[in-house]
């Protein structure tokens, strides 16, 4: 059963619960569908006048938020052994080369790297633990936090509430179609928010003096 068909089944209340403890876990530190749940849910909102459009954003924004923050509670408690916990546990994201460029990222972008990770599949699920390994000041953690939230998913829900609108005949027979075109929209604008910054990331260190 597709994601969206099994979510019709759902009660609205129950939709709004569902989205912010996925996106809350996900930010947390857990992998699991956030970006998938909400996409599904913005595209049912659009066919179902049921589901509040406002309520979803909502919902989302509230689970990314306190995800992030349980995270960088987390994060700041377990310190450096819980990156040498995870990096046995998950050399593939969390090895000495992955962290190192981590943290270098963390101490050229600071708050801005928490931002922008919002909208990054893998750094969304550790942007929240990491900061606070790295002992970034949590206000302005907070602050990048919640922009971060807000924009992504109250962006997210809007942009897609709004395209299943313009095209709800469409997407009413083929709505797996309207789904895989979603997210490749994502993933799309995800990959060019990437080659920018790391393309931001070049050019400061090609201008920066070199130490003797």
């Amino acid at each position: 059963m597709h994601v969206q068909e099994w979510l019709e089944t759902v009660p609205a209340i129950a939709v709004y619960a569902l989205v912010g403890l996925v996106i809350g876990l996900e930010s947390l530190g857990i992998p699991l569908p956030g970006e998938i749940i909400l996409v599904s849910s913005a595209l049912l909102a659009s066919q179902n006048g049921e589901i509040d459009p406002v309520v979803l954003g909502a919902s989302a924004t509230a689970g990314a938020i306190i995800g992030d923050s349980i995270g960088y509670a987390i994060g700041r408690k377990g310190g450096r052994p819980l990156l040498a916990w995870l990096g046995n546990k998950f050399p593939k994201h969390f090895g000495e080369g992955h962290i190192a460029t981590a943290e270098r990222s963390f101490e050229k972008w600071g708050m801005w790297a928490v931002f922008f990770g919002r909208f990054v599949a893998l750094l969304r699920i550790f942007a929240g633990p990491l900061a606070g390994v790295l002992r970034m000041p949590y206000w302005k953690f907070l602050i990048a936090n919640v922009l971060g939230g807000i924009v992504w998913a109250g962006g997210t829900t809007a942009v897609i509430y709004y395209v299943g609108i313009v095209a709800e005949s469409w997407l009413k027979r083929f709505s797996w179609l309207g789904l895989v075109a979603a997210v490749l929209v994502g993933l799309t604008s995800m990959l060019v928010i990437k080659r920018r910054a790391k393309k931001t990331v070049q050019n400061q260190e090609a201008t920066e003096p070199q130490l003797p």
